[in-house]
């Protein structure tokens, strides 16, 4: 180990982790001429009243000069970051030699001369440079300690999203599973009783062969023994098979009671599994807005449209908001397009980056504008706060300008289609703001609306909802949205059969898929597609968006009945809403991103990048959460109409 050269004298000074270059020169103390010609040293021991100056190879005459102390030096100490040296005359204090170092000497320098400024700038450097580095090193370890802990909470906080999500879909597939087990003992029960029947009628037409046999006294004795004797055998070993089809009907009932049994508890499970997936797909929600832009990223996991906010699902998202009383948050976007958005006249652009606000798509389509007026109405409602009724009854002008003399909206300024579903989004918004507002205007509107779609695409047989003015292609969210925004009582009033609509949905669009889940596991799912399986060569394919648009609509066909006093058409509804519902938690995953936390969410659709048949292809990634898909089926599992004003 070596030895301190300074030893005692160290406790003066700062002793820090660099040093500070010195030149220096001797002087003489009568005469104070020059001893020596400008000499290199260095120092990292420093004090107010002076420093310790550190050589290598120290000429001995000039060694011979400061050990007696016969000069004084003057001295010129570079401060890191200053270009001016601090120039001081010192005394000397004491000499010392390294005696590990050979060459090496140390000498303490008191200072004689040395500008205050000059003085205070080598300290203050001193004393920074001395507590930064602990300070530094403190912060890291606070730094490197909150991060490991950070990084352990948000892995158990995946770890545990990703279970629950998991747990869900192993009690949906355990369910199911249940009940196909129920079905299957449920129809080996009925085989044993058609069995059970038939062996009940040879019984009896047997038994009343052999009483026959009594009876017919001119029959020889042997003869009619016999065939008693034949008859009771036979009638024995069927009574037998009746006696084992009994006790395996008795088994297979105490089957079906403990799989009804299992299937009871898993249910239970099942309902505490759904709602915390269901919290926790809000969550998702919740943390993926931008808290600059207030906006949140439509598709999480397609790099090409990562960082789009489309204003449809920017609606559906702030709906969420509203309705967990989310306010600072649905204010948050809704002061994005009142203060900060690019718009086209009263219109706004169907698309705009998360991160900057700055558009991203320049097409204005009403349908769109139309969602997010519904937003701000809905908000309004809720919240009795009137700061954005303005912004909506703006988006409503627009509208309202692109209506034809017949009442049809066109699809935007500068398109000549008309969409059923702009239309039926039109019809909910101006319903919506003519109850806030009771501005005729919006009365009129709306009457004119429905009207147009009573004559164009309410007006065929064989096609219950057309899915544009001449445009006789299925759609299913027209349907949907049929039930949502009139409601089935006005459906029923302009000659339309809510019941049919729904019946020619499921029958047309209701598809069966294989889903690959992310860990790779296959599961089988029930949904709805895009369009009719026969009008597209992909396949089936599972939309969350307008699957859940469907268990909306029979959960309002559910209350409808119920309020009629016609349960049992209510209870059928019901079952349907609550079956497709189950179907869609399948499709539940884990967040693919980090800061994403492993938080619930539904992909758009169950198969990524094919044709929709709707002239737009499903968003690309296996693992693509989707900001409408999930927030549709929160409203869904929520029973909240997003086209009804309650």
């Amino acid at each position: 180990m070596k030895s301190d050269p300074l030893g005692a004298e160290r406790r003066q000074y700062l002793r820090l982790d660099t040093v500070f270059p010195v030149s220096f020169q001797l002087i003489s103390e009568e005469t104070k001429e020059p001893l020596s010609e400008e000499l290199q040293g260095f120092t990292n021991n420093i004090s107010k009243g002076g420093i310790c100056l550190a050589i290598n190879n120290l000429k001995p005459e000039l060694s011979g000069l400061i050990r007696e102390k016969k000069a004084r030096v003057a001295l010129k100490i570079e401060v890191p970051l200053h270009h001016v040296p601090v120039c001081a005359l010192a005394n000397i204090s004491w000499f010392k030699e390294d005696i590990d170092s050979k060459g090496k000497f140390f000498i303490g320098l008191d200072y004689e001369e040395i500008p205050a400024f000059g003085n205070k700038r080598i300290m203050r450097y001193a004393w920074t440079r001395r507590l930064f580095a602990p300070t530094v090193l403190a912060i890291a370890f606070v730094f490197a300690l909150g991060f490991g802990i950070n990084t352990y909470i948000n892995f158990k906080l995946v770890k545990g999203n990703k279970d629950l999500v998991d747990q869900l879909v192993k009690i949906l597939q355990d369910s199911t599973l249940a009940k196909e087990k129920i079905r299957d003992v449920s129809k080996e029960k009925e085989d044993l009783q058609l069995k059970m029947q038939t062996l009940e009628v040879r019984l009896k037409t047997l038994e009343d062969d052999r009483a026959k046999i009594g009876e017919k006294e001119q029959l020889e004795e042997l003869k009619a023994n016999k065939k008693l004797t034949e008859l009771n055998n036979l009638i024995g070993k069927l009574n037998q098979e009746k006696a084992t089809l009994q006790d395996v009907f008795i088994k297979l009932q105490k089957k079906e009671n403990n799989i009804s049994e299992e299937l009871l508890l898993l249910d239970k499970n099942k309902v505490a599994l759904t709602q915390a997936n269901f919290d926790k797909m809000y969550q998702w929600l919740r943390i993926h807005q931008n808290q600059r832009t207030g906006l949140i990223s439509s598709f999480e996991g397609d790099s090409e449209v990562a960082n789009w906010a489309f204003i449809y699902d920017q609606s559906l998202a702030a709906q969420a908001y509203v309705n967990f009383s989310d306010f600072e948050r649905a204010r948050k976007m809704f002061d994005f397009f009142a203060r900060k958005a690019k718009r086209e006249g009263n219109l706004f652009h169907n698309a705009y980056y998360v991160t900057d606000g700055s558009v991203a798509e320049y097409t204005v389509h009403c349908g769109p504008n139309i969602w997010l007026g519904i937003a701000l109405v809905q908000y309004t409602q809720k919240t009795h706060d009137n700061r954005y009724l303005t912004l909506a009854e703006e988006i409503a002008d627009g509208i309202i300008s692109l209506q034809d003399p017949d009442g049809g909206l066109r699809g935007g300024p500068d398109t000549d289609w008309y969409s059923t579903e702009h239309n039926l989004d039109a019809y909910s918004f101006l319903n919506m703001l003519y109850q806030v507002t009771s501005n005729d205007k919006y009365l009129k509107s709306r009457d004119k609306v429905l009207s147009w779609l009573a004559q164009n695409t309410y007006n065929r047989d064989d096609v219950p909802i057309k899915r544009g003015k001449g445009d006789s292609t299925i759609a299913t969210d027209t349907y949907a949205w049929s039930i949502a925004a009139i409601g089935p009582k006005k459906l029923e009033e302009i000659g339309m059969n809510p019941d049919q609509i729904l019946e020619f949905a499921e029958q047309s669009c209701s598809v069966e898929v294989s889903y690959d889940r992310p860990g790779g596991k296959t599961v089988r799912i029930k949904g709805f597609d895009f369009a009719p399986q026969t009008h597209v060569v992909r396949g089936g394919v599972v939309s969350s968006e307008w699957t859940a648009q469907m268990i909306m609509s029979f959960k309002i066909m559910a209350d409808f009945y119920s309020a009629k006093g016609m349960d049992s058409k209510a209870s059928v509804y019901k079952q349907k809403a609550n079956e497709y519902l189950a179907q869609l938690s399948n499709m539940i995953i884990s967040s693919p991103s980090p800061s994403g936390q492993g938080e619930g969410c539904l992909p758009y659709a169950s198969v990524d990048f094919v044709d929709t048949g709707h002239g737009w292809m499903t968003p690309k990634g296996k693992n693509t959460g989707s900001v409408s898909g999930t927030a549709y089926t929160i409203f869904a599992y929520y029973n909240y109409n997003p086209l009804e004003l309650k």
